[in-house]
């Protein structure tokens, strides 16, 4: 006898043998019991999972003259009969070659026909969802009131394709995915029927190849047992299937959680000089992430993922390596990267730079690597403030008093600091005009960038106007006391020059002091207000330098206590202390109001406006 494939010798021959799909089963088997079988049935589900199968043995199940455990007995005569291959009573159609109209014509009138060794006469259409919307309407009459003799058993896997007037008059079975362990089970009882010895990695790697589907497990394993000439080991089930090894799978992951670019593209070269393709090394990645996230999530992953004990270890610590979200973020650039592949002439570059993305998912533009920096920076800034990280080299040396703070006493927040040693002036002198030179922007640690709030760089300032003339900065002695309560005080006291002079800016061109005053804002650090601030004009006012916005939220926002001292002191910084926040055409709108309302009540006064 000629050899058959796995898939084939090892079908099932009764409802017993079918390897899970328990609410199929069960079901069937009491309606083979009571008598009560249906006209029309619809199996639907994924590839693999035994449609077809059960199809063929509730057929001989429901002619069978004696069943047992609902399944046919194969002894009885009409067992034997259907048995045969003229046997006409059960029919097998592939819809996918038999679509048309005619063939659905030729059936409705065959099934007017009685049985000829069985009780009923069964049609078994497989891959029904291809037949044209012709072929469904010519079949629908017949298989709402088909014969008493005739029972339709459709399958399908894309029942979505169906039409509703077909769904609607079938008895439905939706088929599930193989549990991997039932897959398992099933691969180590065909080895040993066929006397092949094997590894349990090897049955495991093949289990999950077959990714839920009995069929294409059976038909995997059947190179396998052929490609080894002893035992079935994981060496040859990789070798047979192009995957890669475990190893060297969790190796390129845990290059890619650490952040190692050079590392992952270095891996990926060498797994793919082995031979193995592109789409299988993206696949076998996501896997292994995804493992990732089930052993570093769930509790008893190892049930879950059914993995012997070392490879669970080994994925446990790459899990380990990197936080959830940096484990998802990778597996959305791979999962992005398998389905450009499709679509692609050049996989190999489109994987190397998925590979890339994941592993520098910190310079990333999506939100999880900006949460990623945000993380980065506490860190470091915990770090600081704990004094387990030193200050940078242009810190050492100096020290900092604490600065009260609005509300600092009662919540138990960090104070904020402001210098207390001296500096050089190079650093910080400014020019004779009052402007600090624009190729040499203020010390970060002065304007409060990472280490301190806004308020600081205002007393910093007012610090730096006092004592222009010496040689360095001190911690004034008012602001190490505390006697600004708010940050809006601090900013109103900063505001004065030293000596007590007015040192506002003469009236220039509005825009090239705009510019300027931008400038000065972005380097206190404050990304926010810079935004808000871009989008307002300017002019002077005589001596008054005007900033105004149309929109009066983002005035009110300019002018909280929190924001309006930063603000200030960046103002100042460019030699400008008469200034002020408008809303653009407010001040207008009032005078016509006020002046309609005057000329209401008042109508015989002579009311005069002068510019």
């Amino acid at each position: 006898m000629a050899y058959q494939a796995l898939y084939r010798t090892f079908r099932p021959k009764t409802l017993d043998d079918v390897v899970r799909q328990e609410h199929v089963v069960t079901i069937l088997k009491h309606q083979i019991e009571t008598g009560k079988v249906g006209h029309a049935y619809l199996f639907c589900g994924p590839r693999g999972t035994g449609k077809t199968s059960i199809a063929k043995i509730f057929a001989a199940a429901i002619n069978c003259e004696s069943p047992v455990n609902g399944s046919a007995c194969g002894k009885c005569p009409t067992c034997r009969a259907l048995a045969e291959k003229g046997n006409l009573d059960i029919s097998e159609i592939d819809a996918a070659s038999n679509n048309g109209v005619d063939e659905m014509r030729e059936l409705r009138e065959k099934v007017q026909y009685p049985p000829v060794a069985g009780r009923y006469k069964v049609y078994i259409v497989d891959e029904v969802h291809m037949l044209s919307p012709g072929a469904f309407n010519a079949l629908l009459k017949t298989l709402e009131e088909p014969p008493a003799h005739a029972v339709f058993i459709l399958a399908t896997t894309e029942a979505q394709k169906i039409p509703a007037t077909i769904l609607s008059r079938c008895t439905r079975f939706d088929f599930k995915l193989i549990p991997l362990q039932d897959l398992e089970n099933r691969l180590k009882y065909v080895l040993k029927t066929i006397g092949k010895d094997y590894e349990e990695e090897a049955v495991a790697a093949l289990a999950r190849a077959g990714a839920g589907s009995m069929r294409d497990m059976l038909s995997l394993a059947d190179p396998c047992v052929s490609y080894s000439e002893g035992k079935l080991t994981y060496a040859d089930v990789t070798a047979v299937l192009g995957t890669a090894d475990f190893s060297s799978t969790a190796e390129l992951c845990a290059a890619i959680l650490k952040g190692d670019g050079g590392e992952a593209l270095e891996k990926c070269e060498e797994i793919l000089a082995e031979g193995k393709s592109v789409a299988l090394l993206i696949k076998d990645a996501l896997q292994f992430l995804n493992g990732c996230t089930v052993a570093k999530t769930c509790a008893h992953g190892e049930k879950l993922l059914l993995l012997p004990a070392d490879r669970y270890a080994l994925l446990k610590s790459t899990a380990n390596l990197a936080e959830n979200r940096v484990l998802v973020r990778a597996l959305e650039i791979l999962a992005q990267a398998e389905s450009d592949c499709r679509y692609t002439t050049t996989p190999k570059i489109t994987l190397e730079t998925a590979v890339l993305k994941a592993a520098f998912v910190k310079e990333d533009e999506d939100v999880t690597a900006l949460a990623q920096r945000v993380k980065l920076l506490e860190d470091a800034l915990s770090d600081i403030q704990s004094g387990a990280v030193s200050l940078p080299a242009a810190a050492q040396g100096q020290s900092f008093a604490p600065v009260s703070a609005p509300g600092a006493a009662q919540s138990g927040q960090a104070q904020s600091y402001t210098r207390a040693e001296e500096k050089p002036q190079a650093q910080t002198a400014k020019r004779a005009d009052g402007e600090f030179p624009e190729e040499a922007p203020p010390d970060e640690n002065e304007t409060g960038g990472n280490l301190y709030l806004d308020s600081d760089y205002v007393r910093a300032d007012k610090a730096r106007q006092a004592k222009k003339a010496q040689t360095g900065y001190a911690a004034t002695s008012s602001a190490q006391s505390g006697m600004f309560d708010t940050p809006f005080a601090a900013a109103q006291s900063a505001a004065q020059p030293a000596g007590g002079k007015t040192a506002n800016a003469a009236a220039g061109d509005a825009k090239v002091t705009f510019g300027k005053f931008l400038r000065a804002l972005r380097a206190v650090g404050n990304g926010v207000l810079f935004t808000i601030c871009m989008d307002m004009e300017s002019e002077f006012d005589g001596g008054t330098f005007i900033l105004y916005t149309t929109k009066e939220t983002l005035l009110n926002t300019l002018k909280r206590e929190t924001n309006f001292p930063v603000v200030q002191s960046a103002l100042n910084k460019i030699g400008i202390t008469d200034f002020d926040l408008r809303l653009k055409g407010k001040e207008k709108d009032d005078t016509n109001k006020a002046l309609d309302e005057i000329k209401e009540k008042f109508a015989g006064a002579n009311i005069t406006i002068k510019p």
